[in-house]
C-alpha cells in the first residue's frame, strides 16, 4: 500500500491540480485546510481533509501523524501586513511538526532568483522559507520556479487580462526583464517526481522551460495565439506602486497582490543551475506550447464543468457576471418547478425550430437577420427533429455540444460574434420538484468582445430571463392540461 501524503495548499492553484494528479495515481492524500468544507465532495474516496492551519502547531501535529511525505505549497503573499514574518513562523512550525511525527521528506515549491543579489521581499521570503524547512532536520526537496503558465495562474491571468482588454498598452520597464517560464503541467511533474527521488541531503532544483523571455514577449505571444493586434508603448515613469494600481484597475489582481508581483518581476528569474534536467527525465515545454496548452486545457476544463456546482449559492435571482471561468463571462439564472426532472426537461429538449425560444421570437429573428447581413448563418436552419436531439445537431443559430437526456443541454453559438458563446440548461431535482438552471457563457476576444458583452447584457436580461420564465410556464402548463 502506498504511504500517506500530506498536502497543504490544496485549495490553491497548484495544490488543487497536484491533488488530482496524486489521486489519479492512487496515492492516499490527507489535505490540511483552514476551510475543509471547500474540499469535501471534491476528493477521491481514499483522500481525506482535516481542519488546520500551518500557524497552528497542534493541528499540524495531528495532520502529520502517519504521513510519509509532506508538500508545503503555502505562502502569505496576500497578507495585508508582515507576510515575511508570517511565512517564517509557518515554516518553523511546519518543520518542527514534521520532525516530531517522523515525516521522511518535505517537498517545497519556492521561487527563482539570484540569492546573491537584492531580491524583492516576496522572492526573499520564498527562499528563506526553504532554508527554515531545511533547518528542521527533515530532508527537504526544494523546487524553485519562475513564472508558471497555466489557465488560472496569477501571472497568466495578468497577461491575459492586459492583452484582452488593452489594444494599446503603456508598459513600464519591468515588462522587459527576463524570466524562464514553466508550464503548470511540468511543475506538477517535478513535484510528483519529488516523491520518488532518492534523497541525499537537501537538494534545491531550479526549474524552468527552455525559453528566456520577458513579460512583454509573453504578452505578444498570447496576442498572436488569440489573433489580437496589440501596440505597446514603453515608458520609464511607471513606478511599481503606480503599475500595481493600474493592474488593479484593468486586471483581476488587486493592488496589494499586484505590487508584490511587480516587485518580483523586476528581478530576473532564470535558471542558473541545470541540475534538474540531469536528475529528472522531465523536459519542460517552451512558452509557445505552454500558452497553447493553457488555452486548450481551459476549453477541456470548461467542457467538464457543471455550472450548477459553481453557482449553487446564487439562488433563483439572476446575477450578472456571477462567476468567471478564465476569460469567460458567465450569466446564470434558475427557477424551481413542482415537477419531476424528466418533465421539467421536456420543453428544453424541444427548444428552437418550430417550437421557438419561449420568449421574444421576433427578437431572435431580428438577431438572425443581423447575423446574415455580416455573413453568418442566421436563424434559418431550424432543427433536424422536432422532438429528438443528439450531440452535433444544428439548432437554429446553435449547435448541440452536450446532450444528456432529461438532464443537460449545452448549445454552442455559430453566429458571427467577437468571441465564442454557449447557452446551457441543466435540470436537477427529486420527488419534491426540480431546479432548472440556465447559463449563458461568453468567451470575448479582445476589447471588442468585452464591449459586445456589456452592450448586449441588458438584452440578455430581457430575452434569457423571459425564456426561462417561458420554459417554467410550459412545464407547469403543458399542452392539453386544463
Amino acid at each position: 500500500m502506498k504511504a500517506r501524503i500530506l498536502l497543504t495548499g490544496a485549495t490553491g492553484y497548484i495544490g488543487g491540480r497536484l491533488l488530482r494528479l496524486l489521486e489519479a495515481e492512487g496515492h492516499p492524500v490527507r489535505c490540511l485546510s483552514r476551510r475543509p468544507e471547500f474540499l469535501r465532495g471534491r476528493m477521491a474516496p481514499g483522500s481525506e481533509v482535516v481542519a488546520g492551519d500551518v500557524l497552528d502547531a497542534d493541528s499540524l501535529q495531528q495532520a502529520m501523524n502517519g504521513v510519509h511525505a509532506a508538500y508545503y505549497l503555502v505562502h502569505s503573499m496576500g497578507a495585508a501586513h508582515d507576510f515575511e514574518e508570517t511565512d517564517r513562523r509557518a515554516a518553523e512550525r511546519f518543520g518542527a511538526a514534521a520532525r516530531t511525527q517522523g515525516v521522511q521528506r518535505i517537498i517545497y515549491l519556492g521561487g527563482l532568483g539570484d540569492g546573491h543579489q537584492k531580491l524583492s521581499p516576496h522572492l526573499r521570503s520564498r527562499q528563506l522559507v526553504g532554508g527554515i524547512l531545511r533547518q528542521s532536520g527533515v530532508p527537504v526537496i526544494e523546487f524553485r520556479a519562475s513564472i508558471v503558465i497555466g489557465s488560472g495562474s496569477l501571472s497568466f491571468e495578468m497577461i491575459r487580462a492586459l492583452v484582452e482588454r488593452l489594444p494599446v498598452m503603456i508598459t513600464p520597464r519591468w515588462v522587459t526583464v527576463r524570466a524562464q517560464p514553466i508550464a503548470i503541467r511540468d511543475v506538477l511533474q517535478y513535484l510528483r517526481a519529488g516523491l520518488d527521488l532518492a534523497v541525499g541531503g537537501n537538494p534545491i532544483f531550479e526549474i524552468g522551460g527552455p525559453d528566456r523571455v520577458s513579460y512583454g514577449e509573453m504578452m505578444r505571444e498570447y496576442a498572436r495565439q488569440r489573433g489580437l493586434h496589440r501596440l505597446t508603448i514603453s515608458v520609464p515613469v511607471l513606478t511599481p506602486r503606480l503599475s500595481s494600481l493600474w493592474l488593479g484597475l484593468v486586471t483581476p489582481l488587486y493592488a496589494r497582490i499586484g505590487r508584490k508581483l511587480i516587485d518580483s518581476i523586476r528581478h530576473p528569474t532564470v535558471v542558473q543551475d541545470d541540475t534538474a534536467l540531469r536528475a529528472f527525465a522531465i523536459r519542460p515545454v517552451g512558452v509557445q506550447e505552454a500558452i497553447a496548452s493553457a488555452l486548450n486545457n481551459e476549453d477541456r476544463e470548461f467542457g467538464e464543468t457543471r455550472w450548477s456546482d459553481a453557482l449553487s449559492s446564487a439562488g433563483p435571482t439572476p446575477r450578472w457576471g456571477g462567476v468567471r471561468f478564465g476569460n469567460r463571462l458567465i450569466d446564470s439564472r434558475s427557477v424551481r418547478v413542482a415537477t419531476l426532472p424528466p418533465a421539467a426537461f421536456a420543453p428544453i429538449q424541444s427548444i428552437g425550430g418550430a417550437t421557438g425560444w419561449f420568449y421574444g421570437d421576433w427578437l431572435w429573428r431580428i438577431r438572425g437577420w443581423l447575423d446574415m447581413l455580416v455573413g453568418g448563418v442566421g436563424m434559418r436552419r431550424g432543427r433536424r427533429d422536432s422532438e429528438q436531439l443528439k450531440a452535433g445537431d444544428i439548432l437554429d443559430c446553435w449547435r448541440v455540444e452536450v446532450f444528456e437526456p432529461g438532464r443537460r443541454l449545452r448549445l454552442a453559438a455559430e453566429m458571427r460574434l467577437p468571441g465564442r458563446a454557449w447557452l446551457e440548461f441543466e435540470v436537477t431535482g427529486d420527488a419534491d420538484g426540480s431546479l432548472i438552471r440556465q447559463t449563458a457563457i461568453f468567451d470575448p476576444v479582445g476589447l471588442g468582445g468585452l464591449m459586445y458583452w456589456y452592450l448586449v447584457y441588458p438584452l440578455h436580461q430581457l430575452v434569457f430571463g423571459g425564456m426561462l420564465r417561458g420554459i417554467a410556464h410550459a412545464v407547469e402548463h403543458p399542452p392539453g392540461k386544463i
